[in-house]
C-alpha cells in the first residue's frame, strides 16, 4: 500500500488481514489455558479477533523462557554488533509489513491510518534501526587510578525485563522499551494492553523470524490486574518498565516492594502546559500547533498540551483560532486517509472523557465547541474536538489528566503567573513555550518542572534525545543512549597490580 491508497483500498485490505491470537513464549505460539478475550475495534464496534487470555501461569512460562535465554542462551553473549544486526533485520521486516502493521494499529485503537502508517510505524522502524546501529558503539570506562591498580567500569545487561505498554501508541512505546533492552543483551517479556495486543503479537513474530533466539522476546496477552500484576510480582523479573497511568504505576512500585525489589521504570501521566506569550514569533502558528497537539491521536497522549496558558492580551485571538480549527477538524473513519481525528479506544474511555466534560460544564467553565459524541450510527467511538475557556485553575479540567480531545484554556497577566500555573500540577512530563525572546526561552524552560520543554514548537524531537518525566509523571528515560541505563548494571572491577 502506498500513500495514495484510498479508504476503499484500506477497507479491502483490512478484510484480508489474519490476526495472531496466541501468546509468544520461547519462540513459539502458546495458546495457554486461560481462555480468550475479544479485541474489539473502536472504529465500528466489530470484533477483530479472539486472543489468548494470559494469567499467572502464562507469565511464569514466559519469564522462565526469558530466564533460560538470558542465563544460558547466546543472546547476552553475542558480540554487540551481532545483536545490532538482528535489530536491523527486525526493522527491515517491519518496513516490509508496514502497511499491515499500520492497519492493525488503526483497527485496534482507532488511530487514523495516515498517522499509523506515517508516524507510528516510522517511529517503530526508526527505533529498531537506531538501537541496532548503537549496539556496538558503547564503551566501558577505565578511570585513572594510582599506578599500582587498574579500575574497570563495565555495563552488563540487567537480566529479564518485564515491559508493560499502553494502547495509545502500541508499537512506538513497545519499541522504545524492547529495542534498547535487546540491544543491551536482556531478555524481555512484553505485556501489551488488552485493547491493542494484535500489533504487539505481530511484532513478536517478526522478531522470531528475524533470528532472535527463543525466549529472548516473549509476548503475553492479558488484563493488567492479572497478567500485569503477575509480571510485576514475579521474583525472576529483574527490571520492570511501564508506560501508563500514575495509578497503575503506583501498583508496580508496590509489586516491586512485595517481591524482589526489582527496578521499576515509570513513564506516567501528564497535564502538559502550553504557554503562549504575546511576543510569540507567529501567533497563528502557535494556535494551530496548540490545536494540532491536543487533537492529535484523539488527545490520547500523555504529552498532549491539554492546558493552553495564554497571555490575557492575546487570549481571545488565540482561543478563537483554536476553536475555529477544532470546528474544522475532520472526525471520521480511521481508514479514511482524509480523517484527521479517529475513534477513541473504547466505550468505557469515551464515558470517562464525557464525565470530565460534564464536570467541567458543571464547574462553570465555558464550552466553546464540541463536548458530545458523534457518528454513533457507525458503531464506533467518536467524540467531537472540545475546547473550554474560563477554566478555573483549581478545577478538574485544569488538574486532571483527561486523555482525550479536550483543551482547557487559562489566561495569565505576567510571566511569573504563567510559570506558577504551568507548575501547579502533580505531573511533569512536558511543556510548550512560545516566545521570540531568547532570554525568556531559557529562563522559563529552566523554571518549568517538565522532562521535555518545546520552544516555538510541540512534539518535536528524534531518537537522539531522552524522553521521560518529573514528579508524578515518572522516572527514567526512554529514547537516546540514556534508555540503556534502565537495562544495564554498572560493575566495578578493581585489579591490584
Amino acid at each position: 500500500m502506498t500513500v495514495d491508497a484510498t479508504q476503499d483500498d484500506w477497507i479491502r485490505r483490512a478484510k484480508t488481514l489474519a490476526f495472531p491470537g496466541a501468546h509468544i513464549i520461547d519462540g513459539a505460539d502458546h495458546h495457554g489455558g486461560g481462555g480468550t478475550f475479544a479485541v474489539v475495534s473502536s472504529r465500528d464496534g466489530q470484533v477483530l479477533a479472539d486472543v489468548a487470555d494470559g494469567g499467572a501461569a502464562e507469565v511464569d512460562l514466559a519469564v522462565a523462557a526469558a530466564r533460560r535465554a538470558f542465563d544460558d542462551g547466546p543472546w547476552p553473549r553475542f558480540a554487540p554488533a551481532e545483536r545490532g544486526r538482528v535489530l536491523l533485520r527486525i526493522a527491515d521486516l517491519i518496513e516490509e509489513r508496514r502497511a499491515d502493521l499500520a492497519l492493525t494499529v488503526s483497527l485496534e485503537m482507532g488511530k487514523p491510518i495516515g498517522d499509523a502508517h506515517d508516524i507510528e510505524l516510522r517511529a517503530l522502524i526508526g527505533t529498531f534501526r537506531w538501537y541496532g546501529q548503537l549496539a556496538d558503539k558503547l564503551t566501558d570506562e577505565s578511570p585513572h587510578t594510582a599506578p599500582d591498580a587498574l579500575a574497570l567500569v563495565t555495563r552488563e545487561p540487567a537480566g529479564v525485563v518485564g515491559a508493560v505498554v499502553p494502547w495509545n501508541f502500541p508499537l512506538t512505546l513497545a519499541g522504545w522499551k524492547v529495542a534498547p533492552a535487546l540491544a543491551a543483551g536482556c531478555a524481555v517479556v512484553l505485556k501489551p494492553s488488552e485493547n491493542s495486543p494484535l500489533s504487539a503479537l505481530h511484532l513478536g513474530r517478526i522478531a522470531v523470524e528475524a533470528g532472535l533466539p527463543p525466549g529472548v522476546l516473549n509476548v503475553v496477552n492479558g488484563n493488567g490486574p492479572v497478567a500485569g500484576k503477575a509480571l510485576g510480582l514475579h521474583p525472576d523479573v529483574d527490571v520492570l518498565a511501564f508506560t501508563g497511568s500514575t495509578a497503575v504505576g503506583r501498583h508496580f512500585l508496590r509489586y516491586s516492594a512485595d517481591s524482589n525489589l526489582k527496578r521499576v521504570w515509570l513513564e506516567l501521566g501528564g497535564k502538559s502546559p502550553n504557554i503562549i506569550l504575546p511576543d510569540a514569533p507567529d501567533l497563528e502558528r502557535a494556535a494551530a500547533t496548540a490545536a494540532w497537539g491536543i487533537f492529535f491521536n484523539q488527545g490520547e497522549m500523555c504529552t498532549a498540551p491539554s492546558r493552553l496558558l495564554v497571555h490575557s492580551s492575546v487570549a481571545e485571538q488565540v482561543t478563537e483560532a483554536v476553536v475555529e480549527r477544532a470546528r474544522a477538524l475532520r472526525v471520521g473513519d480511521p481508514l479514511d486517509p482524509a480523517t484527521e481525528m479517529g475513534a477513541l479506544v473504547g466505550p468505557d474511555h469515551l464515558d470517562r472523557v464525557l464525565g470530565h466534560i460534564h464536570a467541567g460544564v458543571d464547574a462553570g467553565a465555558r464550552l466553546r465547541t464540541g463536548g458530545d459524541r458523534v457518528l454513533p450510527e457507525t458503531g464506533g467511538v467518536y467524540l467531537s474536538p472540545t475546547v473550554f475557556d474560563r477554566v478555573d485553575a483549581h478545577s478538574g479540567l485544569a488538574r486532571e489528566e483527561i486523555f482525550g480531545p479536550v483543551l482547557s484554556v487559562l489566561t495569565f497577566d505576567d510571566l511569573g503567573e504563567a510559570v506558577a500555573l504551568a507548575n501547579a500540577t502533580e505531573y511533569g512530563l512536558a511543556a510548550g513555550l512560545w516566545t521570540s525572546d531568547l532570554s525568556t526561552a531559557h529562563r522559563v524552560s529552566r523554571a518549568l518542572k517538565a522532562g521535555t520543554v518545546w520552544v516555538n514548537c510541540y512534539e518535536e524531537g528524534d531518537l537522539t534525545v531522552p524522553f521521560g518525566g518529573m514528579k508524578q509523571s515518572g522516572n527514567g528515560r526512554d529514547k537516546s543512549a540514556h534508555a540503556l541505563e534502565k537495562y544495564t548494571e554498572l560493575k566495578t572491577t578493581w585489579i591490584q597490580l
